[in-house]
């Protein structure tokens, strides 16, 4: 008999989840959740899967905000799933600089494995890595899994950019719009 597959998606959070700022989101009052992507979560977690978070947050480091201002984001996130029926199983950030050679920050797969560690596993073949940059999706394809491209936050320019995605990336309007494709 087949092992089902694991019901584990990873999103982004920064131009998935909410609203993303080339000034970065700085504030409890800058996190601002796109239209649809809480209900998506509280959909997807209702429906049995598990959501991880992967978010790179190098603010942390370039001293943009403290991280107790993370953790508030990441309360609210929290919360506001929470009062759709929802549950996030974890948020995993990488708190350092392009600079500090460590091994979370996307596109390497630190937070990935982390991840995939929790689960009990040894890579994450078949789960959606859902992203709206190329180093969201280049980290997931590092651990085997499903690339998708959300068009929200930086995912149009991702798009439109010369650089290749990676193989069988797939492409939805937002988070909501790709929920909505996988659920019965």
């Amino acid at each position: 008999m087949n092992k089902p597959q694991l019901k584990l998606i990873v999103l982004d959070r920064d131009g998935v989840i909410n609203q993303d700022s080339d000034e970065y989101v700085k504030s409890l009052d800058e996190w601002i959740p796109i239209p649809g992507s809480i209900e998506a979560i509280a959909a997807l977690s209702k429906a049995g899967y598990s959501i991880c978070i992967a978010t790179n947050q190098s603010g942390l480091a370039r001293n943009y905000f403290t991280q107790d201002t993370l953790e508030q984001m990441h309360h609210k996130l929290e919360a506001l799933v929470n009062e759709q029926g929802g549950e996030i199983h974890s948020i995993h950030f990488c708190p350092h600089g392009p600079d500090d050679k460590c091994d979370c920050r996307k596109p390497l797969p630190g937070m990935f494995n982390s991840i995939a560690k929790s689960f009990g596993l040894n890579d994450l073949t078949g789960v959606f890595a859902v992203g709206d940059s190329l180093r969201d999706l280049q980290a997931g394809a590092k651990v085997n899994c499903k690339p998708v491209l959300v068009k929200t936050g930086k995912g149009m320019r991702t798009l439109n950019s010369d650089k290749a995605l990676p193989d069988g990336t797939l492409i939805f309007e937002d988070l909501k719009t790709f929920a909505d494709s996988i659920l019965p």
